[in-house]
């Protein structure tokens, strides 16, 4: 197969709260640009020196695995004035893969996320956010229990564990101190939800403007109180049952609410949207992830793919870089050879309100 004459650098870090991805999928990811453009780079990015660098590369595409880098390094995710690559990029005229800075920020920042999908009449469990060191009161707190108390901003099931439903004051006082004390983060506390969790993929389809919407039904064990919790230990364990969605009334509902989610968070080209069912079965909004773990069989994304449409993990690839580079003005050439399985197959927070 003839490669595409292409400059095409992956950019993560090494510093692992910026990184969104893996040295694992990283190289898989290499694996398959390498097989198909001349010029196949990964810049790591741990500071401002390390992005300049990027930029004056001029690559034609940058694969992003990373959001920000923080101004002033010591405050890391705290940093208020967060340098986002896709900001810089844009400046300097280079095109990259997935969503822009308004989107990143939204779904970095779960409650703003949340707030953005109330916003547009869309449901999302009713929430409220204590920060970082801030007292917690009983009277904080105008949620019904149980509750589900996670980080603001972590991804990857991080701060999520057997503690994490809460049924009274005094658990939700340890679940919060707990996360204060081991992530250094201001906490979502939300409104538990018993229904099935749900996780759709959705990526854009080349030359339209209609997307391929990918549901899945996630599963996870039961902790040791029987609640099914996607944990952090889960999901690095790969632990959790992966369905497809067999029912096509639900499959319906739930594929049109993540795209109006994904279309309610400015988000582009590739993304997963987190869905949990209420008590009457109404979808309810949980999180973004516009840079999904794109490891193959491992991760919602990927398994989504393979399940609603049949495509496999180079194709994917290579559709999520092709979108980014239809950005790039200068890209002029046609695929030499088409990659196969491409086609469609399937059809201080405020307090959450509307």
């Amino acid at each position: 197969m003839l490669k595409r004459d292409k400059h095409i650098e992956i950019a993560r870090s090494t510093t692992t709260e910026l990184s969104s991805m893996s040295q694992v999928s990283c190289n898989a990811i290499y694996d398959v640009l390498s097989k198909h453009f001349t010029d196949v780079g990964v810049t790591i990015i741990n500071n401002l020196a390390d992005l300049n660098e990027l930029v004056t590369s001029q690559p034609d595409l940058v694969f992003l695995g990373m959001e920000f880098i923080p101004s002033i390094p010591l405050l890391g995710l705290a940093d208020p004035n967060k340098i986002w690559l896709t900001d810089l990029l844009d400046d300097h005229g280079i095109a990259y893969t997935g969503s822009c800075r308004t989107a990143h920020q939204l779904g970095r920042h779960k409650p703003l996320a949340k707030q953005r999908v109330l916003d547009t009449n869309l449901d999302t469990p009713t929430f409220c956010v204590i920060e970082r060191n801030q007292p917690l009161n009983w009277d904080d707190i105008p949620l019904n229990f149980p509750l589900f108390v996670k980080p603001t901003n972590r991804g990857g099931g991080l701060g999520i564990d057997s503690n994490s439903v809460v049924h009274n004051f005094k658990q939700l006082l340890s679940k919060v101190r707990s996360l204060n004390t081991a992530l250094g983060s201001d906490v979502l506390i939300e409104e538990y939800l018993p229904g099935r969790e749900f996780s759709v993929a959705i990526l854009k389809k080349e030359l339209s403007e209609e997307h391929l919407v990918m549901p899945i039904e996630l599963i996870a064990p039961p902790d040791k109180y029987g609640s099914r919790l996607l944990s952090g230990q889960i999901k690095s364990a790969n632990s959790e049952l992966v369905l497809a969605v067999a029912d096509s009334d639900m499959k319906s509902k739930i594929s049109k609410f993540a795209v109006n989610v994904f279309n309610a968070l400015d988000a582009r080209d590739y993304g997963r949207i987190d869905i949990r069912l209420d008590a009457a079965g109404t979808p309810h909004f949980l999180e973004a992830n516009l840079i999904p773990s794109l490891i193959s069989g491992y991760g919602s994304f990927p398994k989504a793919c393979v399940l609603n449409s049949g495509l496999e993990y180079e194709p994917m690839i290579m559709q999520i870089t092709d979108l980014g580079m239809a950005r790039n003005k200068v890209e002029t050439e046609v695929t030499l050879e088409p990659v196969k399985n491409k086609t469609d197959f399937s059809s201080k927070v405020v307090y959450g309100q509307a």
